[in-house]
């Protein structure tokens, strides 16, 4: 078989058994994509460690991000994506049966632990505060900002979110996430009362929780906000909340994962809220409990 075939089939395998985004395919499609036409690759016996080799060193020289004047190198952390979608893909083509060198001889490059983009509590405390809630707008803005703090959803969960999902009599309700999986997050008081002010002012009959308002709310496109609006909206409220560093989505699911660790709650706990396939994906935010080896080394060592 071909190895356009054979990567059709696995992007269908992706999203089909798998329970992979659309986006996620896409993405690997792109990356398996750029490989094949750099090797030449017309079956899977075409694909060698040497070839793997050069696709490494070419990625390796290609341009990635703008960093004042200049053009940064690819980060190495984009360059292990190409890697980690070919590893997945001769994985498939093994489990076919299929001849095809080891996935095991693609080693992964070396990145530097991931830095987090946090806002301090103050700084929280005026984001939320924000929102002219005299509006509608701000009505919404309000119950966007307190949901994300209070759920540490991702963006495209909460713009996904219908009025029928959020029961406000409980304190809970399910959210499905990345991979199709159902997990269950939590509403707290001001999360509630916020989208409880917001749902009262709501006019339209729409079933989206966030809707679009403004001067092209009558084009008679979706009424639901999309994630690149919600940015914008965090964009706007951290301006005027005057924090200077950067303020998305995810930063608020930053501060949601920050403040339960620091107020002790163990790491298993707030993978499970964050919906993480694996731990090591939540490890990235034990630094923030390092505060608390000061307490402990004071309280039983050198004594």
């Amino acid at each position: 078989m071909d190895i356009q075939s054979l990567k059709r089939q696995f992007l269908e395998y992706l999203e089909i058994e798998r329970g992979r985004s659309v986006k996620t395919v896409e993405n690997y499609d792109r990356y398996l994509e750029r490989f094949i036409e750099f090797a030449k690759v017309k079956k899977p016996t075409d694909i060698t460690e040497k070839q793997i080799r050069e696709f490494r060193m070419y990625l390796n020289r290609q341009k990635g991000t703008k960093v004042g004047g200049r053009m940064e190198p690819m980060k190495r952390r984009t360059q292990n994506y190409y890697l980690i979608a070919l590893r997945a893909f001769l994985k498939y083509m093994r489990k076919l049966d299929i001849k095809v060198i080891s996935p095991e001889q693609i080693e992964l490059a070396k990145v530097p632990d991931r830095s987090l983009d946090l806002i301090s509590h103050a700084e929280l405390q005026r984001l939320r505060a924000a929102p002219n809630t005299k509006e509608i707008e701000g009505k919404r803005d309000r119950a966007i900002l307190e949901l994300l703090f209070s759920t540490g959803l991702r963006v495209s969960e909460l713009c996904g979110l219908s009025i029928d999902d959020v029961d406000l009599t409980r304190d809970e309700f399910s959210v499905r996430g990345k991979g199709d999986k159902v997990r269950v997050v939590f509403l707290s008081d001001d999360a509630r009362a916020a989208l409880q002010s917001y749902l009262k002012a709501r006019k339209d009959l729409d079933d989206a929780m966030f809707v679009r308002y403004g001067r092209k709310v009558n084009d008679g496109g979706e009424l639901r906000l999309q994630p690149r609006a919600v940015q914008r909206i965090l964009k706007k409220y951290a301006t005027l909340a005057g924090i200077t560093r950067k303020v998305t989505p995810h930063v608020i699911r930053h501060s949601f994962a920050t403040d339960l660790l620091q107020n002790g709650a163990d790491i298993r706990s707030v993978q499970a809220l964050l919906g993480h396939a694996s731990i090591n994906t939540t490890q990235v935010y034990t630094h923030v409990t390092d505060k608390h080896l000061r307490e402990v080394h004071k309280k039983f060592h050198g004594k």
